[in-house]
């Protein structure tokens, strides 16, 4: 499977698939609240106009084989903890199981050294999303923390593990 996962910039003609990606209730049962669901088309546009401006990149499309699978980016963080990177991610249902995220994963991570020169990248994962937390163990992240009761997603309170990559 190597060299078939690529990252690229979103371009506006993606909205459409991307929407189908992200209008998955099982996606949205593993991100944060921010993300709409449902997710329309619209959504999508608003949100590549949104990140249009970051230079350098912090949020690519996953292609496989060419085609549009998924997302993958970043959040910078700020003040004392500017050297830290939270990465988040998420693959369409019908890719799932292809190590996709994995190897997309260890793209993004190279890139992230390369353009933010980071000491730290993390990952926070709910509790129940145990498919994502190994694809991080295979990166070479470590769990660092779990947050006991941190997060509310679908009116239930969840443990919030914090997996972390030392550069």
């Amino acid at each position: 499977m190597k060299n078939s996962i690529q990252l690229r910039p979103w371009q506006k003609q993606d909205a459409q698939v991307l929407a189908a990606i992200a209008n998955n209730r099982k996606i949205w049962n593993n991100v944060r609240d921010q993300l709409p669901n449902p997710y329309s088309v619209m959504d999508a546009l608003q949100w590549m106009n949104h990140i249009k401006d970051y230079q350098p990149e912090q949020n690519f499309a996953i292609l496989y084989n060419g085609v549009v699978a998924g997302n993958i980016g970043c959040k910078l963080q700020e003040d004392v903890y500017r050297k830290s990177i939270e990465i988040g991610y998420f693959i369409g249902e019908e890719y799932w199981g292809k190590g996709i995220a994995t190897e997309a994963i260890g793209l993004f991570v190279e890139y992230l050294i390369a353009n933010f020169q980071p000491i730290r990248i993390y990952a926070e994962v709910f509790e129940h999303n145990k498919t994502s937390m190994k694809v991080l163990q295979k990166n070479g992240f470590f769990l660092e923390s779990i947050r006991r009761k941190a997060a509310i997603k679908n009116n239930e309170i969840l443990d919030d593990y914090v997996w972390v990559k030392l550069v």
